[in-house]
C-alpha cells in the first residue's frame, strides 16, 4: 500500500514530477527509472508523478508510459503514491490512457488541460469528467495555461470538484488571487505546480507540492512544508529564500532539461533527452552548477 493519505492530502504532500530516464541510445531505461524512484522516495517524497511534462510525455509512447508505471510501482509502490499523467488534447486518447494506467496499478491520474485546440470551458468540463468517469482512480487536475493556452476558470474547477473522483488540482497558473478563490470554493486538495510559489500557495491553502526541484532538494522542501505546518513562518521563509537560486536555476530553460542535467551531475539516472528537447550547453551547465551550489545543493 502507498503511504497513508487523507481526503485533504489524497496523494501525500511532497511529490516530485519525475523525469523519464533513457539509455544512451534513447530507449526507455526501466532499471534507471526504478533506481531514481527509490532515490527520490528515500529522500522524502510521499509520491511521484510519472509521464508528465517533466517525464517527456509528449515523446514517449503509450506502451512506454505503461511500462514506466509498472516498473516504478514494482520499485516503490508500497512506499509512495504513484500518479501518472494521462492528459492529452484528445479526450478519447486520454480515456484510453487512464484505463491503461488503472490496469497497470497506478494510484492516481494527472490530467492536464487539453493543449493547442483551446477548448471552451464546457469542453474542459466534459473532457475532465470523461477521464474521471473512465476509471475508479482519483484524479488531479493540472491547470497550466502557459503550456495549454487555456486556463481552467474557477467556476469550472468548482463544477469539476463535485465529481467524487476529482480530488485535487496541480496549480501552475501563477495567480494567487484566483488560487485563493478556487481553494475556498472548490474544497479540492491544492498542490503547487510552480516551485517558486510553493510557500505563497501554502499560505492561501495549498496542501503540498508537485515539484520539479524535488529532484535535487526534496529534504529542504519537506523542511519548508513542516515549518509551515507547525506555524514557524520565519523558518519556512528562511528555507524558501535559501532555495531561491535553485528555483531560478532549474527554470532558466525547460525544467526537464535542467533536471536531467542536475541528476547527471549527481551521478543519478537520467540519460539523454528526446527531440525537440536538447541538452544544456557547457555554459548553461556551468551556470546550473553555480545556481545549485548557491542553494546548498552538493554536487
Amino acid at each position: 500500500m502507498a503511504p497513508i493519505s487523507t481526503p485533504q492530502t489524497p496523494f501525500g504532500r511532497v511529490l516530485t514530477a519525475m523525469v523519464t530516464p533513457f539509455t544512451a541510445d534513447g530507449a526507455l531505461d526501466l532499471d534507471g527509472a526504478q533506481r531514481l524512484a527509490v532515490h527520490l522516495v528515500d529522500a522524502g517524497n510521499d509520491g511521484l508523478v510519472l509521464n508528465g511534462t517533466t517525464g517527456e510525455s509528449p515523446t514517449t509512447s503509450d506502451a512506454e508510459k505503461e511500462q514506466l508505471v509498472r516498473a516504478v510501482l514494482e520499485a516503490v509502490g508500497d512506499r509512495a503514491h504513484i500518479v501518472t499523467g494521462v492528459g492529452t488534447n484528445d479526450t478519447e486518447h486520454s480515456v484510453g490512457l487512464a484505463r491503461a494506467a488503472e490496469r497497470a496499478g497506478a494510484h492516481g491520474l494527472l490530467a492536464v488541460t487539453p493543449y493547442y485546440n483551446k477548448p471552451p470551458q464546457e469542453g474542459l468540463f466534459r473532457h475532465f469528467t470523461a477521464i474521471a468517469d473512465a476509471t475508479g482512480l482519483p484524479v488531479m487536475l493540472y491547470d497550466i495555461p502557459g503550456r495549454s493556452g487555456v486556463p481552467i476558470d474557477t467556476e469550472t474547477i468548482v463544477r469539476l470538484a463535485q465529481h467524487p473522483r476529482i480530488v485535487a488540482n496541480k496549480d501552475a497558473k501563477g495567480d494567487l488571487g484566483r488560487a485563493s478563490w478556487a481553494i475556498a470554493q472548490s474544497g479540492l486538495a491544492w498542490y503547487s505546480g510552480d516551485d517558486m510559489l510553493n510557500l505563497p500557495l501554502l499560505s492561501v491553502g495549498a496542501v503540498g507540492f508537485v515539484s520539479v526541484v524535488g529532484h535535487v532538494v526534496t529534504p529542504e522542501l519537506r523542511q519548508l512544508l513542516d515549518a509551515h505546518l507547525t506555524g514557524d513562518v520565519h523558518k519556512a521563509t528562511e528555507i524558501h529564500q535559501k532555495l531561491l537560486p535553485v528555483f531560478t536555476g532549474m527554470f532558466r530553460t525547460q525544467g526537464v532539461i535542467t533536471s536531467k542535467s542536475a541528476l547527471a551531475l549527481q551521478n543519478l539516472p537520467a540519460g539523454p533527452l528526446r527531440l525537440p528537447l536538447v541538452e544544456l550547453t557547457e555554459h548553461e551547465t556551468a551556470q546550473l552548477r553555480i545556481d545549485l551550489a548557491a542553494g546548498g545543493v552538493q554536487l
